[in-house]
């Protein structure tokens, strides 16, 4: 998890303040340095200014963000919150178009593919992400969150001013952007909390990129484009076949984040869910001769004091206790 932030303003040259305005970043992204303390960075141009708090996954050394790279005359420069599972698919394309690589980082990756691809670099992607692309060729600041909103992405527009974050409380230290509620942010704690509604940031001029959208703010003002939407289609195969479909797309969708530089962990409850995403990455090391960490927790003598309600019928430790005693059981095949 890492935590990106920035603003962007046609009319503004931010660098004639620069020490002022290099604070302003600093301070958002400390605001936000509970999402990643490994590494930190800051880009400041004449419109742009970009922040980053890492907690390095992948490429301990070289992902430092904001990562720039520049083409003839233009620069893209890039701060990006998430994992991108297809990469090692994406590299050798980019490679064949030209493309060279100065680290193993998916965050290039993602850089290069919008370079090449525009915005539909989006559509190519699987994983989940929140992007902020800076192009000073077209002179526009691209944000992009992954298809079902996985990692979060609100921004505020005030008097020509973009400012973008990963959390509300970064917006908050942009000296434009205050904490103010209207009868929307009462309808959406009251009515509807602790969901919100796709888009809303609770808080009054506050707003999050939904999920599977791309948001562009550039000389001509803010536009927003849907890159990916979930489509309904008739289910014809037989109970076999969807077994065996679902069991395959479960496989491949955990191995996928399988990938890191660091060790990788389940928090294991023992219901269903955390079950079998222990089971499928418990056996997927264990065929690489590893083995898989599990946490999980438990209240002093809640064996004698638990109480079932219709949210939880049962204790968690018995099924937990059951998974653990599976997985070290399964037979690499």
């Amino acid at each position: 998890m890492c935590g990106i932030a920035g603003f962007c303003q046609f009319d503004e040259d931010f660098t004639c303040r620069r020490e002022e305005w290099t604070r302003v970043l600093v301070d958002m992204r400390e605001s936000i340095a509970h999402r990643g303390k490994d590494q930190t960075g800051e880009y400041l141009g004449k419109t742009i200014g970009l922040s980053h708090t890492r907690l390095s996954i992948r490429d301990l050394e070289g992902g430092t963000q904001p990562m720039l790279r520049r083409v003839g005359e233009r620069d893209y420069i890039i701060v990006y919150n998430g994992e991108v599972y297809n990469t090692d698919e994406l590299v050798p394309e980019l490679e064949r178009r030209g493309y060279r690589f100065e680290t193993t980082c998916d965050t290039e990756v993602i850089l290069y593919a919008y370079i090449e691809y525009g915005l539909e670099f989006a559509e190519k992607l699987n994983g989940i992400f929140a992007i902020a692309v800076w192009d000073s060729g077209e002179r526009r600041l691209v944000l992009c969150r992954d298809r079902v909103g996985v990692k979060p992405l609100f921004y505020s527009v005030k008097d020509d001013t973009f400012v973008f974050a990963s959390e509300p409380k970064a917006l908050f230290c942009h000296p434009k952007i205050a904490p103010k509620a209207d009868d929307d942010s009462f309808r959406e704690i009251f009515g509807i909390g602790p969901a919100r509604t796709p888009g809303c940031g609770v808080f009054k001029g506050i707003y999050e990129v939904k999920p599977g959208y791309l948001a562009v703010f550039s000389d001509d003002g803010l536009r927003e484009h849907r890159y990916w939407s979930l489509k309904a289609q008739p289910h014809t195969d037989s109970y076999l076949e969807t077994v065996e479909r679902v069991s395959a797309l479960l496989r491949d969708s955990v191995e996928r984040q399988m990938v890191s530089d660091v060790p990788v962990c389940s928090f294991l409850s023992g219901g269903v869910d955390s079950s079998v995403v222990t089971a499928i990455a418990s056996n997927f090391l264990q065929r690489q001769g590893k083995s898989f960490n599990t946490f999980s927790f438990d209240y002093t003598n809640n064996d004698k004091f638990f109480k079932a309600n219709s949210f939880q019928p049962t204790r968690d430790r018995p099924y937990v206790d059951q998974v653990f005693r599976f997985t070290l059981l399964i037979t690499p095949t």
